[in-house]
């Protein structure tokens, strides 16, 4: 288990409330990203936020290494720019599924949750396939009275991803 994210003690009204607003939150998120809108993908976070994508077996030992990482939004909003204006990749389609929200502690304004996710790939001239699947291991933040991500490791489960891997997870 990622540490810090062990299920605690968490009042079950809260939780089922919370659990409800981060559902809500990733609908969005998936949404924003699914669509194309890559420029809105940075809204999604703070300021200060940390980003980062890696394998289990990293997380698992404690590595901090990350396929991705960035450690601001200003950092996501290059990553989003670069994507959408200077790399060159096949067009494709992504379809993301997150499920299993899973509060597990609140401290005053800061969520920690859980839940599992996987990203579907369709390449225009190719079939679907399944591009990763894994964990997003969040601390959410409100903001103005709006969840944002401080931080967001996207754990993915297997050894062998594809070499492909562009868009955010």
């Amino acid at each position: 288990m990622y540490p810090g994210f062990e299920l605690t003690s968490v009042d079950v009204q809260q939780a089922r409330a919370l659990r409800f607003e981060i559902e809500e939150f990733h609908t969005a998120y998936a949404h924003a990203l699914d669509s194309g809108q890559l420029q809105q993908w940075p809204e999604f976070f703070t300021d200060d936020a940390v980003y980062r994508i890696t394998a289990r077996e990293n997380a698992d030992e404690g590595l901090p290494v990350g396929l991705v990482y960035a450690d601001s939004k200003a950092m996501i909003r290059d990553r989003a720019f670069a994507i959408e204006h200077t790399q060159m990749f096949a067009p494709r389609y992504l379809q993301h599924f997150v499920t299993n929200v899973c509060v597990v502690a609140v401290e005053g304004e800061t969520i920690r949750a859980r839940a599992n996710y996987q990203l579907l790939q369709t390449l225009v001239d190719g079939p679907t396939t399944l591009h990763q699947a894994g964990r997003y291991f969040d601390v959410f933040v409100r903001v103005n009275g709006r969840l944002l991500l401080k931080n967001r490791q996207c754990v993915y489960d297997t050894l062998l991803i594809a070499n492909d891997l562009v868009y955010p997870v």
